[in-house]
């Protein structure tokens, strides 16, 4: 990904979100010709000149200090995820320039298995940063055993979002979740910008979902830590699930998400159910477990494309 490009467009969509009044800026008669603040608004409150923020602008952020960043973070209004994109893109324009790569296949450490196999009452499992589902302990398998089904691999939940046919079904929420999965590819574009396998999937699915492609052009990022997904699953039902996504510290750009539900409401009595649920597919022989690049976990292999 161009990061002079990168870098235009983000501040030119966070430039058009606030208005002068939000900005405390005097609101003069007449008609604007830009949407949110011009230019010369966005230098004024940042403390540089308009022909210096206009280079910023441009794309080119190479040399640009930590204060001006703060400085252009307030102007800008930037929250915590937004704050962090914008630092990202400043730490490649000031990078040594590399070609685009493949990463090898992440194998999940047997202590990272072992973890989420002891959480037995709470589904969990771990993603990468292109959102591909590298592990799962037995409730996660069954409770995205929708996703499972989809017979692209690696199992992506980003293509499952846009490209199934049936994932309105499965999640009720879904214009909310695919809007959040676009913000986390998003981040991890400005993360890892020379990601091949992150850039392959942002082309397919920018060919294949005009949704993907008009969210993919607002340039929105998210933090994704907490919150509650809602299920419509085939065979126990709703489920409305706290969850709490924590990155893995020793494993960089790995997530662990644990899904969980008060005790006592209909979604635990449905979690129950699906603990049973899953124990038949195991009687079926299908896997607890999925690998990202064809390696042999839980009696099953799953194949990356």
């Amino acid at each position: 990904m161009d990061n002079r490009s990168e870098v235009r467009e983000f501040l030119t969509s966070r430039r058009a979100k606030i208005t002068p009044q939000q900005a405390g800026l005097p609101a003069y008669s007449g008609n604007r010709r830009v949407k949110g603040l011009r230019r010369e608004e966005v230098a004024l409150l940042a403390g540089v000149s308009a022909e210096y923020y206009a280079r910023l602008e441009r794309g080119n952020l190479s040399g640009v200090s930590e204060t001006v960043l703060d400085s252009l973070a307030r102007a800008l209004q930037l929250d915590e995820a937004e704050r962090a994109h914008l630092d990202d893109l400043a730490r490649t324009a000031n990078s040594t320039r590399r070609a685009p790569r493949r990463r090898p296949s992440q194998p999940i450490r047997p202590s990272l298995q072992h973890l989420l196999d002891a959480m037995t009452e709470a589904p969990a499992f771990i993603r990468n940063g292109r959102l591909d589902i590298l592990a799962t302990n037995r409730l996660g398998r069954a409770l995205y055993d929708p996703v499972f089904a989809d017979p692209a691999r690696p199992v992506n939940l980003a293509r499952y979002e846009f490209l199934n046919p049936g994932a309105a079904d499965f999640l009720p929420q879904l214009e909310f979740q695919a809007a959040g999965a676009v913000a986390l590819l998003r981040t991890e574009a400005g993360r890892d910008p020379y990601n091949r396998d992150l850039t392959d999937l942002v082309g397919e699915l920018s060919t294949r979902s005009e949704k993907f492609r008009t969210l993919w052009a607002a340039h929105d990022v998210r933090l994704h830590q907490t919150g509650v997904k809602r299920f419509h699953h085939p065979a126990v039902g709703e489920l409305s699930l706290p969850f709490e996504a924590m990155p893995i510290p020793t494993d960089p750009g790995l997530t662990l998400t644990a899904l969980s539900a008060e005790p006592g409401t209909p979604s635990h009595d449905s979690l129950k159910l699906l603990a049973s649920w899953a124990a038949t597919l195991d009687q079926d022989g299908q896997p607890d477990t999925v690998a990202a690049g064809g390696e042999q976990i839980g009696g099953h292999t799953e194949r990356a494309q």
